[in-house]
């Protein structure tokens, strides 16, 4: 069966693909356009399938929150160049949408979720066929009640807060009480939320650095140990201020804490907030990045 420019024109517009792959297609399917589509996917999946071991570090993060649900969710894919594109971005979004809509237990769940008829695993192969990369969904985090999301920097971070109390949720104050935490968790990366967080396992190895560097001293070598023990506590002390989340400066008013800012911002509101729980994502973090000479 012949083919026409026009019918690699249709082909490439129905699967995104690149005009010779769209030509080479046709000519191995005989001009049968259907049958050169799944000639497409085929091969697609096919080499998606080699290039799933390449690391993929570039992204975006994606935080929404809609209809009491909020959602972030990490889409990586090899470059910078695919990570910043519209369909990339669009791809992002859709995925969380599903999420929120049908709250999956896990990433495999994720992507056999059907939305408009297709999977989420088809939904990424669909955009792979376009893109020519290794793309994959990391990781993602699904909250229900007062939720506040907030993205920085284009989708390098994306952060969501969990609340819990009786002011309005709605209440543009307490949104903006929100944003304005979520913002401190995105600059200032704490490892934790508030003392009661950080196992003691933990805490027991701050102290023995803290007395290891104090042996070290000699300033501090012949103090009493009852000195050295007020010491460490003040070490620890300064630990919980530097990585909790609610013991942190507030950053946009130094004079409080973070937990004093909510706190204040709650007696405005007439009522109580409480932070219950955070998550903060930033693309690729924790992903070993290919280094080219």
């Amino acid at each position: 069966m012949a083919f026409t420019a026009k019918d690699v024109q249709a082909l490439r517009e129905k699967t995104g693909c690149g005009m010779m792959d769209c030509k080479k297609a046709l000519v191995e399917c005989d001009g049968n356009m259907d049958a050169a589509a799944d000639y497409l996917r085929e091969k697609g999946l096919a080499s998606q399938a080699k290039k799933a071991s390449r690391i993929a570090a570039e992204g975006t993060v994606c935080a929404i929150c809609e209809n009491g649900v909020g959602v972030a969710v990490e889409l990586n894919a090899e470059t910078d160049f695919v990570a910043g594109g519209d369909e990339f971005k669009d791809l992002a979004l859709k995925v969380a949408k599903v999420i929120a809509a049908q709250a999956p237990a896990d990433v495999d769940a994720l992507n056999a979720c059907v939305e408009n008829g297709q999977t989420v695993e088809e939904m990424v192969q669909e955009l792979f066929l376009k893109v020519r990369e290794n793309i994959k969904i990391r990781r993602f985090v699904r909250f229900e009640g007062n939720v506040v999301n907030y993205v920085h920097a284009g989708g390098k971070i994306g952060v969501l807060v969990k609340f819990d109390g009786d002011v309005d949720a709605d209440n543009a104050d307490f949104i903006t009480m929100g944003k304005n935490v979520a913002m401190q968790i995105a600059a200032m990366n704490p490892g934790y939320l508030d003392e009661a967080s950080v196992p003691a396992e933990v805490i027991e190895k701050e102290k023995e650095i803290e007395i290891a560097k104090m042996k070290e001293d000699p300033k501090m070598a012949n103090k009493p140990d009852a000195i050295l023990g007020k010491i460490v506590e003040g070490k620890i002390g300064k630990y919980y201020s530097e990585n909790c989340l609610l013991e942190q400066s507030f950053v946009k008013d130094d004079k409080l804490s973070v937990q004093g800012y909510v706190d204040a911002e709650a007696k405005k509101l007439g009522g109580t907030i409480a932070v219950t729980d955070v998550v903060r994502y930033e693309r690729g973090e924790g992903v070993e990045k290919k280094e080219d000479n």
